[in-house]
């Protein structure tokens, strides 16, 4: 497989990383814990409507990678958000996580990927003389 399609791949796949979780399980309720997580960290009064806001940010994440502008920037955008949100639901949610503390396992594992698939396989080939 040549690596534009290996890229083209990993960019619909993250994309839809992003798609699923902001419009099913946040913006559409399909996984309520998200709210709890949102509700135990910036308290209860407002977490439907921040949970519904953060679902239509990913959603927009998901419509920036698939748009292919400004791909470094969406990836150091995408691990900065990987990073800071999961590194909060780490030490203040971690009994509302789908794998509790090894979440942080396999976001460091999307980040990697998020990574290589902006910084390795997007590089342009060397001129030629």
């Amino acid at each position: 497989m040549s690596t534009k399609k290996i890229q083209q791949v990993l960019n619909l796949t993250i994309a839809a990383v992003w798609l699923i979780n902001g419009l099913f399980c946040k913006a559409l309720n399909l996984v309520p814990r998200h709210q709890q997580i949102v509700a135990r960290i910036l308290g209860e009064g407002h977490s439907r409507v921040i949970t519904i806001l953060v679902g239509c940010a990913e959603i927009i994440m998901a419509f920036w990678i698939i748009s292919r502008i400004k791909t470094k920037l969406n990836a150091i955008a995408q691990i900065i958000v990987i990073a800071t949100m999961n590194t909060i639901e780490f030490f203040m949610a971690p009994d509302l996580l789908l794998w509790g503390r090894w979440n942080a396992i396999f976001a460091l594992l999307l980040i990697i990927v998020i990574f290589c698939n902006a910084f390795y396989l997007n590089r342009q080939p060397a001129p030629t003389n």
